[in-house]
């Protein structure tokens, strides 16, 4: 069965009435699962699982694939509002979106992140229908090497382009990296950097990072900083895009979402590689004239470009747990146990054999796209409202918000000291201008860059060579030596001219 007749039988059975329902109500749980921090939508589909004992295959898929869509929708939502991550595919996000959200603009930002989720969503799942195997094939060609190299590109891109220069960007990496190693050595099975603490050897969570960096240390920041008298408001704004806001976007998500896609299928892309190296890309190709809001007041280009890679790289996990039936996150994991609960075995023979729920499948991802966008747009105007509350009581809010959501994760008082002590550093950080993004860069990739490299050195009998002898690998190192190095070669040659 070919992509077009496939969707045309896909299109006939999503449209009925049940399987609308089943598509908004996964949309509407995953919005709000993704404004959440700590929930995410692979704890809410391991929480739906016992619904497969009484609901159809195609009802229940797409109730998954809503929530699954909707997360990725939701987690800008906080990110820009209140620079708090939902997702850590929102982090980069939180980056331009929450100051421009600062600086009355939270309107647009969260307009753009909506459309562009749209927009990404659409590409992405036309990828799975027309694109998905041929790119899964060649994702299969890259190795260790490949991916080490490509983790080293991550880290160098990002921590050059983010702060007042590339050693605090760098130290800051190194700060998440380390963050990175606590737990238990998978290759040893020896404890590191736990310090006696049981709680400390399945590592640090991510999201409870993220939060104390981002949240904690900028409410701490803030209270740091706020001086007695009157209340001040967040400007609210605008709500809608402007003519230029449009014209910057739209090429921003058209590169956001070709760039996610293809790293959504990778065995180790995820959304986090895409959505930063998308932030560096937009950085770097923006008009003189928009260079400057970049960290100050706001870009929109930004909060458009990541938003549509987090996104389109959403649609490219379900590429390879389709097609070859391996799962690529969390989420994509859980999901593969659903479709075993059926006696479904994902693989190559699944487009033939399950022809009808796989199309049925991917159509309900388009009407969940519409769905999304419908539903997030008309709202822009009532998540801006949070902005009208004064900002010591939003902090206030947001600090409460913060604790309960640590404390209900793990229910681990020392959630709650790592919670406050990173909130302390972030601080600091803020206070002497080191960026706290590329600490949870390095948290999230470091352990993946680690495996990879042991893995490659592991493949090569130890010979170090091997990330330059491998074609593929050699042109992405040379890609991150030049970004390194490039601007500052570029100034010194500007000087001398």
């Amino acid at each position: 069965m070919d992509s077009i007749s496939g969707l045309a039988l896909g299109f006939g059975n999503a449209l009925t009435l049940a399987n609308l329902a089943w598509a908004l109500l996964g949309c509407f749980l995953g919005t709000a699962v993704g404004v959440l921090p700590g929930i995410g939508p692979a704890l809410t589909i391991a929480l739906l699982l016992p619904i497969t004992f009484s609901v159809s295959a195609t009802g229940a898929f797409i109730l998954f694939c809503g929530v699954f869509y909707g997360a990725m929708y939701g987690g800008s939502t906080t990110s820009i509002l209140l620079n708090t991550p939902g997702e850590s595919g929102s982090i980069i996000t939180a980056l331009e979106g929450a100051k421009m959200a600062r600086n009355g603009r939270a309107g647009p930002a969260l307009a753009t992140s909506a459309i562009g989720s749209f927009v990404a969503g659409t590409v992405g799942t036309l990828g799975i229908a027309f694109l998905g195997p041929v790119i899964v094939e060649w994702a299969l060609v890259l190795g260790p090497a490949e991916y080490f190299a490509l983790m080293v590109l991550c880290f160098v891109t990002v921590s050059a382009v983010l702060g007042s220069s590339a050693l605090r960007g760098l130290t800051s990496l190194a700060f998440g990296l380390m963050l990175g190693l606590v737990g238990v050595d998978l290759q040893t099975g020896q404890p590191r950097l736990t310090f006696g603490v049981p709680e400390l050897l399945d590592g640090v969570n991510v999201v409870l990072v993220a939060v104390a960096l981002f949240a904690v240390g900028e409410a701490l920041y803030m209270a740091w900083r706020h001086h007695a008298g009157k209340q001040e408001v967040l400007e609210v704004g605008r709500l809608m895009l402007s003519r230029e806001d449009l014209k910057r976007s739209f090429w921003p998500w058209i590169r956001g979402a070709g760039l996610g896609f293809p790293f959504g299928v990778l065995p180790a892309g995820g959304t986090e590689m895409p959505t930063m190296l998308s932030y560096y890309a937009e950085r770097k190709l923006a008009k003189p004239e928009y260079v400057k809001e970049f960290g100050t007041v706001g870009a929109i280009e930004g909060v458009a470009g990541p938003e549509a890679a987090n996104n389109a790289a959403a649609a490219g996990i379900l590429v390879p747990m389709l097609t070859l039936g391996l799962p690529t996150s969390a989420t994509a994991a859980i999901m593969l146990s659903a479709f075993q609960s059926y006696g479904i075995n994902p693989g190559p023979l699944l487009f033939t054999q399950q022809a009808e729920l796989v199309w049925t499948l991917i159509a309900s991802l388009f009407i969940a796209n519409v769905m999304l966008v419908v539903l997030n747009l008309p709202l822009v105007g009532l998540w801006v409202r949070i902005l009208k509350i004064p900002v010591p009581q939003l902090y206030a809010g947001i600090l409460v918000f913060a604790t309960i959501g640590t404390y209900g994760i793990s229910n681990s008082v020392i959630d709650l000291v790592i919670l406050y002590t990173l909130g302390v550093v972030a601080m600091f950080m803020r206070r002497f201008d080191f960026p706290v993004a590329p600490v949870v860069i390095g948290m999230i990739l470091g352990p993946m860059a680690e495996q990879a490299l042991r893995q490659a050195l592991t493949i090569s009998q130890g010979d170090w060579s091997v990330f330059i002898t491998r074609p593929g690998s050699a042109i992405i190192m040379a890609l991150a030596v030049l970004a390194l190095a490039g601007p500052r070669l570029y100034g010194a040659i500007a000087r001398k001219v």
